[in-house]
């Protein structure tokens, strides 16, 4: 498999793609490593994990111009991208030693639950942000006394390589965490199948992502998807107007707006909504598009060629819109783009685009925001953003997603549980509970009468 940097349109390495024989070998690989992580002392197994932290921490630079050259993604980006893999794998290593079931009161004896790990796990990670979110499976699995098997996407390997290589390196066992590229028909096929695989953690698109659960159902194997995205930015007449402006364009600019937490459905009270338009416009036109190894560039480029013409298709030359630039040449640029004038049941007012793309849509009041807000069959994320506390509560109870912002554009923080409601996915990820969801709960009752 040829990996191409989307910058320059160059082939920066070739990479083997394995086979489902391959994967036969890596699980049985994986099973007798899991038996013995398994079995370890939990201090032991924390103590490994933070040597890989560390490990990490070692190479942020390596593994952040490793992800420019494949992914495209700013420098920027990248080295945060690095360091949370490393945070990640430091929290998981925390819970370690503090993932205990309970003791419930029952009559006529002693009630405790044990919660342990599934086995092996097959992680499927995407292109758009491909080190952290390979982490949100593999860290806490590992953790939970799980070993792992991570397909990273076809054209995004290259970090999920030297990850495993700087894991042997902090010496954790051998088959313990194993990366295999390969096509998702084939090598992701064959993972998801395979009788072994206690479970599948998926991220990419919705239709891929019905496909793998409909797959896991045959065996019953748990799955949890995190799949697409079409978050609102709702921004009332009361809200600070110049502060929601000015954090407008990276909501959906940030790497390149592939991203399924883009605020790509820009909803702006009618009252203000010519005035929030004028702020914008010179906001878009500033962002720096271009050579995404530079320190001052803002946004680079799409992923592929593919991923480009997707884009183009949702944007129709004669529809109003405010424009950024971008390089011309080789690679696979795009300028951001806001469309008005729209309609909201458009295609790119509901349909999830996956580039640096936005719509702007007027609304009345706080129930047609919100009607707005969930006329998708998404529900990832979004932002609210008013100074009335009251509606600030009112309109994130009502918004139907997963993750909320008031007067803000975060969404992910690895303390905190991420996902999403309709078909955005399935499960949660990150947070206090992230270890629990890579084991299994058995109960064992003791009698205590005579």
């Amino acid at each position: 498999m040829d990996v191409l940097n989307p910058a320059t349109e160059e082939v920066v390495a070739t990479v083997p793609g394995a086979t489902a024989a391959d994967v036969d070998r890596a699980v049985a690989d994986a099973v007798r490593a899991q038996r013995a992580w398994a079995a370890a002392a939990p201090a032991d197994r924390a103590r490994l994990l933070r040597r890989f932290a560390a490990a990490v921490d070692g190479h942020v630079e390596e593994l952040a111009r490793l992800e420019v050259r494949e992914a495209g993604h700013t420098i920027g980006n990248a080295r945060w991208e690095a360091g949370n893999v490393r945070d990640l794998l430091d929290y998981a290593a925390g819970g370690v030693e503090r993932l205990a079931g309970r003791q419930i009161p029952v009559p006529g004896g002693l009630d405790v639950t044990l919660l342990e790990p599934l086995g092996v796990i097959g992680v499927i990670a995407p292109w758009n942000f491909p080190m952290p979110i390979a982490a949100w499976g593999t860290a806490p699995a590992l953790a939970a006394g799980n070993a792992v098997i991570l397909k990273p996407a076809e054209t995004t390997p290259l970090t999920a390589l030297r990850l495993a290589e700087l894991a042997l390196e902090a010496g954790l066992p051998e088959g313990l965490f194993q990366v295999l590229p390969g096509r998702g028909g084939l090598a992701g096929d064959a993972l998801v199948r395979h009788r072994d695989i206690a479970k599948i953690v998926f991220t990419g698109s919705t239709r891929i992502g019905k496909q793998i659960m409909s797959l896991c159902a045959e065996r019953v194997k748990r799955v949890t998807l995190e799949l697409g995205g079409k978050s609102p930015n709702i921004v009332f007449a009361d809200a600070d107007l110049d502060a929601a402006v000015a954090a407008a364009p990276m909501s959906f600019l940030d790497n390149s707006g592939q991203d399924c937490c883009a605020r790509t459905r820009i909803l702006v009270e009618r009252s203000v909504h010519d005035r929030f338009l004028e702020l914008l416009a010179p906001a878009i036109e500033s962002v720096v598009v271009g050579d995404p190894a530079d320190e001052k560039t803002q946004m680079g480029p799409l992923i592929s060629k593919t991923q480009l013409e997707r884009v183009r298709s949702y944007v129709p030359e004669d529809t109003p819109a405010l424009r950024g630039s971008a390089p011309e040449g080789p690679g696979f640029w795009f300028p951001p783009t806001v469309l008005t004038g729209l309609a909201p049941d458009a295609p790119c007012a509901v349909d999830e685009v996956f580039g640096p793309v936005a719509v702007v849509l007027p609304f009345d009041d706080e129930a047609d925001a919100i009607r707005l807000a969930n006329a998708t069959e998404y529900g990832l994320s979004g932002s609210i953003w008013t100074r009335d506390v009251g509606r600030a509560i009112r309109v994130s109870r009502a918004v139907a997603a997963g993750n909320l912002s008031v007067n803000s554009h975060s969404s992910v923080r690895y303390w905190t549980p991420f996902g999403g409601y309709k078909q955005s996915g399935l499960g949660r990820e990150l947070g206090p509970d992230a270890l629990t969801a890579f084991t299994e709960t058995k109960n064992v009752f003791i009698s205590t009468e005579a």
